[in-house]
């Protein structure tokens, strides 16, 4: 039985077998399971490992060149949380690839289940989306490879060996000695001339969205940031005065120059692995937030030294983030799972018999790719799969996983949603969705969802409650 079988029937429509809180299902401490035992201790396990792909895999799920060249590895770096109040292990794994699709994504949470004794449920699973690095779909490769396409999105050997790997190194993780955690801690500051949004205003008045990772425009420079969300945020976890580990998180598209097949975890790695060396002892994760229309475009215009140059001003301000935590006592925990029910888009080239045509088109082989990832999302769809919308409630904080490309507006409604805690919000959960963008770029007509979004414009609403949902405003 496939992976996307065994998690739509056993786990998201049977809802309380696996201490999903669904709306309308009872609701007990914690999961929703068995209750936890009184008076455990909260302990934490890390683990990280290798996905950095072979030469020649696809990059961007065949969008841009292939691997020529790792100029420095690619990671995924997770931890598990157990005990305290939590009935089940919670784990969360933030990996350096571009996105991880439909069965692709479900794939990676039955493995880490297995590996550390919980529900895939209980995994979350978030892509930091470097462009230089694989996409996972594995039924639209299928279907590429059935319908004899030039177009190719993942190695399906590759994706099995390196879900195994991680899969190995949680296992491992497990079996050793916990860590004792105590409190978590909550800092942030702002970063200085990094992001800007996509969208900004043109000399003449009008309305442009092009303002790319790497911008060449003076006119995208010229312009102001627009909409961001400029903090940088961290979340940690502590044993007493000794800090465990640190999640950072900011919203932004993760690349200073990309496109030539040369694989690396950009300036957000390079900040990434800094933090870890001024901090030795204190595993380090940087997962990216809601940034589908963030990018570096108004710092950079794609010249290598500004990779370096961006990686310094990040570390800068994941430094003072950490300066400034506040350290609360870990006293509870649970996560709730919120189900979106997308619908699929149904304009002119997003049908399905469009897509099934264009899948046929050997004369583009990347449209072949996004072919099948649009009717891979449109199979997932009729399995009656929603995608789930996980938010780890640690007390005084919130962490929560939105799907694919959200845009970052979605990322400040959390924050005002939830005012009186700490709320940390990634994107690039599970990617099947494309872009979600809101209805004032559709208005405008944001050239980038002309591809790459594979949601209806009732997106905005489905995502909105959910938000209010999951982060439980008012409540």
């Amino acid at each position: 039985m496939p992976f996307e079988s065994r998690i739509t029937r056993r786990n998201l429509l049977g809802g309380l077998a696996a201490g999903a809180l669904w709306p309308g299902a009872a609701r007990s401490e914690g999961q929703g399971q068995t209750a936890a035992a009184p008076g455990r201790p909260w302990e934490l396990f890390t683990f990280s490992a290798d996905v950095t792909p072979l030469v020649g895999h696809p990059c961007m799920g065949g969008g841009i060149a292939p691997v020529k060249l790792i100029l420095d590895p690619l990671e995924a770096i997770g931890f598990v949380l157990r005990g305290g109040s939590l009935a089940k292990p919670v784990a969360v794994v933030v990996v350096d690839w571009c996105e991880i699709r439909n069965d692709a994504y479900d794939a990676w949470r039955e493995a880490i289940a297995k590996a550390v004794g919980t529900d895939p449920l209980n995994v979350i699973v978030t892509a930091v989306h470097q462009h230089d690095t694989p996409i996972a779909d594995l039924t639209a490769e299928r279907l590429l490879e059935e319908n004899n396409c030039t177009g190719r999105i993942c190695n399906l050997a590759f994706h099995d060996l390196v879900v195994k790997r991680v899969a190995r190194a949680a296992a491992t993780a497990v079996k050793k000695t916990p860590k004792r955690v105590t409190h978590i801690g909550m800092g942030r500051a702002k970063a200085d001339r990094v992001a800007s949004n996509r969208r900004y205003v043109l000399a003449d008045g009008s309305i442009s969205y092009n303002r790319t990772s790497a911008s060449k425009d003076p006119q995208a420079h010229k312009a102001d940031e627009g909409t961001i969300d400029p903090w940088v945020k961290v979340l940690s976890f502590w044993n007493g005065d000794e800090p465990l580990l640190a999640l950072s998180s900011y919203a932004i598209h993760p690349m200073a120059h990309y496109g030539q097949g040369e694989v690396s975890a950009d300036f957000v790695g390079m900040a990434r692995r800094a933090r870890q060396k001024s901090l030795p002892g204190v595993v380090q994760i940087y997962a990216s937030g809601c940034s589908g229309n963030v990018t570096a475009g108004k710092y950079n215009d794609g010249a290598p030294a500004n990779r370096a140059e961006l990686a310094g001003r990040l570390e800068a301000a994941m430094a003072e983030a950490w300066r400034t935590t506040r350290r609360e006592p870990l006293e509870h925990a649970s996560l709730r799972l919120q189900p979106l029910r997308f619908k699929a888009r149904e304009d002119d080239g997003f049908t399905e018999a469009d897509l099934k045509k264009r899948l046929a088109d050997h004369e583009h082989p990347f449209g072949q790719c996004l072919a099948a990832m649009g009717l891979s999302w449109r199979k997932r769809l009729a399995s009656d799969q929603p995608i789930a919308l996980p938010t780890l409630d640690l007390g005084h904080a919130l962490l929560s996983v939105a799907p694919g490309e959200t845009y970052v507006e979605y990322q400040l409604l959390a924050e005002k949603l939830r005012p009186d805690r700490f709320v940390m919000t990634l994107g690039y959960g599970d990617a099947a969705t494309g872009y979600i963008p809101t209805a004032s770029q559709l208005a405008e007509h944001d050239g980038n969802l002309r591809d790459w979004c594979w949601v209806d414009p009732t997106a905005e609403a489905v995502l909105t409650e959910g938000l209010k949902a999951a982060l439980k405003a008012g409540g």
